[in-house]
């Protein structure tokens, strides 16, 4: 029954489009890669200011790719082809598994094939897709310092019914035997909700769920998630919506009624941390706290009005103590601080931001780009030789495939002013889970990140990059002060020189390993009376302080 009622609904939408979302993880940075380097050569348009993409979507472009075949690299036919195996879309192929018998094992079956390439289980029907996977990854680290071990196991699996409903589930258990992604650390590492010495073994341990539900059409797509997502052009962090905060609900719209225009939509249930202290309460003399409720909501409306040049802008609002979710924040496009200014006129208000991200590739091989989040903004502190804005701006440039094929090169700035991202008040602060939503850096920080990549086979990327970061006086929020005369890097209080030559291959889809050499020096200053100790404990995990050189090794299969 429930097969036919799907099938009705299937012929009711209409039987000729097909299309789901299911985002492939923002930790596959191969795919994203390659995706961006086809968009910069011209063969194929991408609107690469908000991920993840999906897997449909990547399959999509894949085929684009392969009308223009002509314009591709031996190098890149191959990796164009071995994409392809994983990232077909799933309207393409054939409700039987006789596509699969070359590389068939253990199962022989009309729709159902167990492969390596990429490992998993398959089943599919005219109706009905299903795909099944296992996760694993080790990841080794020793320096001067000592050594850490990260490992993960778990599994992942979608789904895709009629055509349109997409639905997913990835769990996977983490251990590092030293944390390396506090919240208060400056890395791009993966933010956790980690136990630490959870049965008195060394390190911490941390769980993420990811899932989903997701019905898309041929224009758009909405889905219940939680999961990570990034908003900004970036090739090393983005400062509007980064991703690497612990996965959090959200509600999730995308629109693109045509070429010109896409549309996204986050209403997020984010993690405060924050004791609700009226609604905690003692049960059987024990303390039950409750965290009090917290919101986010944002939008970013991206126009393309060239062929290869977009503008995107848009802007959120992390809101609490409305008596929970506010219906005038599910609107979708709305300017979130004008509707504070309605819901909390004369008291305090919630905490809202703007952004913008320019991207251009209209010179073939090259993307431009650039990305501003305005936290708090003033035209008479423009006037002013004292007085700042809270801004986060990053630009940069990539450029691929010229003038040597195979060879692509990156350079990009960052520079963000005293409390950007920060709040006075904690149940309203840009994080979840304490970690903040926006750049690894936070505020009163500056970044330079250069990179070259070399692809001298297909799935081999080797990158050497140099990236010095550096983070100033760490301001309190408090409003009775002239908090916007805090000065820009007057002292540092932590500084980051690293360069980091990495090597991985692709052995199948979505299984890697790689090895990594890195040159660091990480050093703290004796500033605001405190010593230079006390910054590299807050910022940095004890095996990366001090001058370092460190070996890492891993495997992962998974993402």
């Amino acid at each position: 029954m429930i097969r036919r009622i799907l099938l009705f609904s299937m012929l009711l939408v209409n039987v000729s489009v097909f299309s789901q979302f299911l985002p492939e993880h923002l930790s596959n940075r191969a795919i994203y890669d390659f995706m961006d380097e086809l968009a910069s050569q011209g063969i194929i348009t991408l609107n690469s200011t908000v991920k993840p993409y999906s897997k449909e979507f990547i399959g999509e472009k894949l085929n684009e790719a392969i009308i223009n075949n002509g314009a591709l690299s031996k190098r890149q036919r191959n990796e164009l082809k071995f994409y392809m195996k994983a990232f077909q879309p799933v309207q393409q192929l054939p409700d039987t598994m006789n596509w699969l018998e070359s590389r068939n094992f253990l199962i022989k079956s009309k729709h159902l094939a167990a492969n390596l390439n990429p490992l998993g289980i398959k089943y599919k029907d005219p109706l009905f897709t299903l795909v099944a996977r296992p996760v694993y990854g080790i990841e080794y680290r020793v320096n001067e310092n000592g050594n850490v071990n990260h490992t993960y196991g778990g599994f992942e699996a979608y789904t895709t019914i009629a055509g349109h409903w997409g639905i997913y589930a990835s769990l996977r258990d983490n251990h590092e035997t030293e944390l390396l992604a506090r919240p208060s650390y400056f890395t791009l590492n993966m933010g956790g909700a980690f136990k630490e010495n959870n049965g008195n073994r060394k390190g911490g341990d941390y769980s993420e769920m990811r899932g989903g539900i997701t019905y898309a059409w041929k224009w758009g797509d909405v889905g219940l998630l939680k999961d990570h997502f990034a908003w900004g052009d970036s090739y090393h962090g983005s400062n509007i919506f980064s991703g690497r905060t612990p996965s959090f609900a959200h509600i999730r719209l995308h629109l693109h009624p045509a070429k010109w225009i896409d549309f996204n939509y986050v209403h997020g249930w984010l993690v405060s941390e924050v004791i609700d202290s009226s609604r905690s309460y003692i049960n059987n003399g024990r303390p039950k706290n409750v965290f009090k409720q917290k919101f986010l909501a944002a939008n970013l409306l991206t126009i393309t009005p060239f062929k290869k040049l977009s503008f995107s802008f848009g802007n959120s609002i992390i809101y609490s103590d409305l008596g929970g979710i506010h219906p005038a924040y599910l609107i979708p496009m709305a300017f979130y601080k004008s509707i504070d200014h309605t819901l909390n006129h004369g008291i305090e208000n919630q905490n809202s931001q703007m952004f913008f991200n320019l991207s251009s590739r209209q010179v073939r091989y090259l993307h431009l780009y650039a990305t501003m989040f305005v936290d708090e903004f003033s035209i008479t502190r423009l006037k002013s030789k004292e007085a700042h804005n809270f801004i986060s701006w990053k630009g940069g440039a990539n450029l691929s495939n010229f003038p040597i094929k195979n060879i692509s090169a990156t350079a990009e700035f960052t520079q963000t002013t005293p409390i950007t991202y920060k709040h006075d008040i904690p149940a309203v602060t840009f994080e979840s889970n304490q970690y903040n939503l926006g750049h690894y850096l936070r505020d009163n920080s500056r970044e330079i990140y250069l990179a070259v990549a070399y692809r001298p086979l297909p799935r081999l990327v080797t990158e050497l990059s140099y990236t010095l970061a550096e983070h100033g006086n760490e301001y309190a929020y408090l409003r009775q002060s002239d908090i916007a005369n805090m000065p820009m890097l007057t002292d540092i209080t932590w500084r980051s020189r690293m360069i980091d030559f990495r090597a991985n291959y692709q052995l199948v889809n979505n299984t890697y390993i790689f090895a990594e050499y890195n040159l660091g020096e990480v050093t703290g200053g004796d500033v605001d009376n405190h010593p230079a100790q006390y910054y590299l404990d807050m910022y940095s995990a004890p095996i990366n302080q001090g001058s370092t050189k460190t070996i890492s090794l891993g495997f992962n299969l998974g993402f």
